[in-house]
């Protein structure tokens, strides 16, 4: 059994990115012996300034969510696309973790860690080409991330009122990929 972290890539109230990343939490509990999901604004952090972190280090925020991942064995990233990217709260959260963090010299947040994909967007795509941007930074970052990824298109309307998948062949698939994730993450630990 693994630790499984699932990061929603929005600060918005009832974000789709939100719901989908609540939603998959709710598959994953018993699969996973323990699932935890951010909240990125309770780690409220400026935007990435190398002169700021010159004189004062990294943010208390981005210290305590290091602490939060270095907990975890595998990460459930949930992105909205912005733009056909990643939103810009997300970007600034993985350049400050990437940033070293003196206390702890050269220790990688994100090395060793398994990682797998999720998008929501109103649009008929679903957040597809964040994902790929999305993809991209991670693997920069020296995550494994896994093939298998959903975008959740007209997220608008995919949402029962309990916060479920209104329909069972996407929330199998999330299954599917949380189910994968931690089974990777598992045989690579083991």
């Amino acid at each position: 059994m693994t630790r499984l972290l699932i990061l929603p890539g929005s600060t918005r109230t009832g974000a789709f990115s939100k719901q989908l990343a609540a939603a998959a939490a709710q598959l994953a509990a018993g699969v996973a012996s323990q699932v935890t999901t951010l909240d990125l604004r309770d780690y409220g952090m400026p935007l990435y300034d190398g002169d700021l972190e010159a004189a004062t280090g990294l943010p208390e925020g981005a210290v305590r969510l290091r602490s939060v991942l270095q907990a975890h064995d595998t990460l459930l990233f949930v992105t909205p696309e912005y733009n056909a990217s990643i939103p810009a709260v997300l970007k600034n959260t993985l350049d400050w973790l990437s940033r070293p963090n003196p206390a702890e010299p050269g220790v990688s947040v994100f090395r060793g860690k398994v990682a797998a994909l999720l998008a929501s967007s109103p649009g008929a795509l679903g957040g597809l080409r964040a994902l790929e941007h999305l993809r991209q930074v991670l693997r920069n970052l020296g995550l494994l991330v896994l093939t298998e990824q959903f975008a959740l298109g007209h997220a608008g309307s995919a949402f029962a009122p309990d916060g479920s998948l209104v329909d069972g062949k996407q929330a199998a698939t999330v299954r599917g990929v949380v189910e994968r994730l931690l089974k990777v993450a598992a045989a690579l630990a083991g």
